[in-house]
Formats: C-alpha cells, sequence, structure tokens
C-alpha cells in the first residue's frame, strides 16, 4: 500500500489553522489531511516546534547560502507570495517544498494572517498620546461601552503570509478588515471592572437617514440605559468617566451637549482603536455563545433572543479578565509608536 507523504508548507498550514482556533478534525478536513496524520503532525509541532520528519540520509542540499538568503528575502518583500511562486524566481528554480524547508530553517513559516483596522500615520499619533496619558489609570472608575452587530452567517476567508513567530503584528502581516453585510442586530452595551452593565437592541428603521444617529443614541442609550447606570456606579465610586468611541452620533455637538447636561464626564478613546477598549473582547465571548447553541438562530426575532441570553451568560470574570489587561495595552502601545498591539 503506497504511504501518501504531505509535503512540509501542507502541515504548516494544518499548524496555522489549529492556531487560528480550529480542532484537529476540523483542520484536517479543511485541508484534506487524515486525522491520524493530522494528530501526529500536530503533536510533533507540540514536541519541537517543527512539522518536520526526522533527518533522512541522503545526498546533502545542493542550495547554497546565497539561494537560501534570495529566498528570505524574497518571503520578506511579499509577504503573501506562494512558495511555488518564490521558487519559480529563482535561479535555478525551486520547487514550493523546498523554499518551505529552507524558510523553515530560518523560522519562517506559512501562518494565517491576523486581520486588524487600518492605522493612519495620525491614528498612530493619537494612539501614542493616549497612552501616554493614561499610563497608570485607574481603571476601576471607567465605564466602556460600545455598539457592535451581531449577524447570522459570518462567512471568513484566510490570507496565509510567511513570517516569524515574533512577527506576528509587523504591519505587513496584518490584513485591514472591512464591514460585512448580512442579517444581523446591532447592540449596545456597557462594563466596567467588577460589573456588567446594561445591554441594548437598538431599533431604527433602517434605510436612507434611518440608521443610527445622534437622537436615536441620546433616546434609547444614554437616557435610556446608560444614564440610570451611570449615576449608580458614580455614587459607588465617585469620579467616574464614560468611554465611547468617535461614531458620529457620539460626538455629535447635541449628543456632547446631553452628556454635559447630564454631568456625565467622557473618557478620551483614539480613533480606530478596538484594541484599546476591552468591551472588544467581551462582545468576542458574546458571539461565541451564540454560535456555541445547539440551535442557531436562523431568522432577525431568534437572533435577538439569543443575543440577550449569551449576554446573561457572559459573568464579571469574563469582564475583568480583559479590564485587567489595561496596564499591559498601554505599555504595548508605548513599545509600538502607536502602532497595533496584540491584543
Amino acid at each position: 500500500m503506497t504511504r501518501i507523504q504531505h509535503d512540509t508548507p501542507k502541515k504548516n498550514r494544518l499548524v496555522g489553522v489549529i492556531q487560528a482556533g480550529k480542532t484537529i478534525a476540523q483542520a484536517a478536513e479543511l485541508i484534506d489531511m487524515p486525522l491520524g496524520t493530522a494528530k501526529g503532525v500536530w503533536a510533533r509541532f507540540r514536541k519541537t516546534g517543527s512539522t518536520k520528519n526526522r533527518p533522512r540520509s541522503g545526498r546533502p542540499s545542493k542550495v547554497s547560502d546565497s539561494l537560501r538568503r534570495q529566498v528570505v528575502r524574497l518571503a520578506q518583500k511579499d509577504r503573501k507570495m506562494p512558495f511555488r511562486e518564490i521558487g519559480n524566481l529563482v535561479e535555478p528554480q525551486l520547487s514550493a517544498t523546498t523554499v518551505g524547508d529552507h524558510l523553515a530553517q530560518e523560522n519562517y513559516h506559512r501562518r494565517v494572517a491576523r486581520k486588524v483596522v487600518l492605522l493612519k500615520k495620525t491614528q498612530k499619533v493619537k494612539r501614542l498620546a493616549w497612552a501616554r496619558t493614561h499610563r497608570g489609570q485607574d481603571w476601576e472608575k471607567v465605564i466602556w461601552s460600545d455598539e457592535s452587530y451581531v449577524y447570522i452567517g459570518d462567512p471568513k476567508g484566510r490570507v496565509w503570509v510567511t513570517r516569524r513567530p515574533e512577527e506576528e503584528w509587523e504591519e505587513d502581516c496584518l490584513i485591514p478588515t472591512f464591514k460585512q453585510s448580512s442579517i444581523r442586530v446591532m447592540v449596545w452595551g456597557c462594563i466596567m471592572k467588577g460589573k456588567k452593565g446594561p445591554l441594548v437592541v437598538l431599533e431604527y428603521p433602517g434605510g436612507k437617514g434611518g440608521g443610527m444617529n445622534a437622537k436615536r443614541y441620546q433616546e434609547q442609550v444614554l437616557g435610556g440605559k446608560l444614564v440610570e447606570f451611570y449615576q449608580e456606579m458614580d455614587s459607588e465610586r465617585q469620579n467616574i468617566a464614560f468611554q465611547q468611541d468617535g461614531a458620529p452620533s457620539h460626538t455629535a455637538k447635541t449628543t456632547l451637549k446631553w452628556l454635559k447636561d447630564h454631568n456625565i464626564k467622557v473618557f478620551p478613546h483614539p480613533p480606530s482603536s478596538p484594541d484599546l477598549n476591552p468591551i472588544e473582547d467581551v462582545w468576542r465571548e458574546l458571539k461565541k455563545h451564540v454560535r456555541a447553541r445547539a440551535h442557531p438562530p436562523t431568522s432577525l426575532t431568534e437572533l435577538i433572543a439569543a443575543v440577550k441570553e449569551a449576554w446573561d451568560q457572559i459573568t464579571v470574570e469574563d469582564i475583568d479578565k480583559y479590564i485587567n489587561r489595561m496596564d499591559d495595552i498601554v505599555a504595548d502601545v508605548l513599545k509600538a509608536k502607536g502602532s497595533h498591539t496584540k491584543y
């Protein structure tokens, strides 16, 4: 019986898919590898940090050191370039497997690219200034808030890049994300350290002029749930602040006046910075609960019910583990000079 040999790039793809959150069985099915083989590859990777088999006897490599350096330079120049294309660009030409093997010797592997918000230079400057200002902040005094879409159907394609483990957050190893459209509901929620705030399912008619605007934000969120929660927490902790991002409905003159009239102190938030708001991780927890349901929602009504149930399942411990990282996040922003963090 002929035994199928799986090349190193394929094994590395298996590892990348598992590290991205799939089970071994799901990853094996995705890249067309027998489950038993996949388990062996994953076990070898966890033990040795490599997917390569033990060296076999044979002729020494004919690839020179200069050719290896050329392969590395090509991989660094275009992180998305497939191994086969790199092999075709060098002389003598190399197979995709050979390219992958030599890159692996330099600790470069194919991994799924992280998706992040695109940061402009001015936004990095504002993030850096924010981190400098709030180093040593008392995070128990901040109410974190945000809106989030929860939707039915979440197709997510993967983009593979060639990188070293420590290069995961390099700019050319990241993929900017963009909004998607599907059957969805928008919710608003807020959290504090040691406290889960209210959740609001936002209602608006949709269509031209029917989206979330300042008036609806003030009526449904600020005047609906936030003011009562803010007053309760301010009475309990004193001198707290309310964080909101820079959405137009949040920064409208009427909204800022509403907040001032109700004595609600606003905590600043730099633009395009979801990593600086711990509620973003809480939204991920909520969506995990929705996806984990035995019977996933198939209609808008069912989706709303599922979201409310998922919010109830989130614990204070879930919330605190993300707020407790804020000092580390500030330190990472400072270290990255305002660029992306791993959070």
